[in-house]
């Protein structure tokens, strides 16, 4: 429901809103890999808004006893899985990068779990009665190539930077190569459909001082909005 809906519904009980009975609106973040999602959303974090990661909910689906390990051994075979019961990574980022049926196998086991656990994590964020921000944001790597998380979702943001800056940046962590990065890049949306598609962007092709000064800004904004 809107807030003007909201309004509309509350007035004609004669009584004006609350902050408690608005609605919480939700930002979907997203960016192409090295762009600088989580360090974004870390600025956001630290003006006390709340952050649901989806990258964090796939974790945990796939680790150690996940809810997806089953549907995954199924799908894979053990070979997809460790010896401490999680998701390899490294095995399975090498078969859905060299066979899209397998992709969309991963695809068709995760997706639909990650999306109820982001719906059900947001209605926590709604629902903690101590919470004040008027928005909160959800981390979603491939928002705009999985659409059916744009249905939760008020606004959308993108952290962006050069590929090359991309490249580099992811290149420096555990496991991942030039190569591998490179794979990750060509997997995703193009960077200037993602520009489109976005309502607001981000550039985060400098430090992290800038990064910090750029998110105030939109903090803000979107605390303005969200009033209105």
């Amino acid at each position: 429901m809107r807030w003007s809906g909201a309004l509309k519904s509350i007035v004609g009980t004669g009584r004006l809103a609350t902050a408690e009975e608005r609605p919480l609106r939700v930002i979907g973040l997203t960016g192409g890999i090295g762009a600088g999602k989580s360090a974004a959303a870390d600025c956001f974090a630290a003006r006390g808004v709340r952050v649901v990661d989806t990258d964090q909910i796939s974790h945990r689906l796939t680790g150690k006893d996940g809810a997806a390990i089953p549907a995954i051994v199924r799908g894979f075979g053990t070979r997809a899985v460790d010896k401490q019961g999680a998701m390899d990574r490294a095995v399975m980022r090498e078969m859905v990068f060299s066979d899209p049926n397998a992709r969309k196998t991963l695809e068709v086991i995760l997706h639909p779990q990650i999306v109820a656990e982001t719906r059900a994590e947001i209605a926590q964020v709604r629902d903690d009665a101590e919470y004040r921000q008027p928005y909160a944001l959800v981390a979603i790597p491939l928002l705009f190539e999985r659409m059916s998380f744009r249905q939760l979702l008020w606004r959308t943001l993108v952290i962006d930077c050069s590929v090359a800056t991309q490249i580099a940046r992811a290149a420096t962590r555990p496991g991942l190569s030039v190569a591998a990065v490179g794979q990750v890049v060509q997997a995703q949306i193009l960077r200037n459909v993602r520009l489109q598609l976005a309502d607001d962007v981000i550039w985060n092709g400098r430090d992290l001082v800038a990064l910090d000064r750029n998110v105030d800004t939109y903090h803000h904004l979107y605390c303005r909005l969200a009033a209105n």
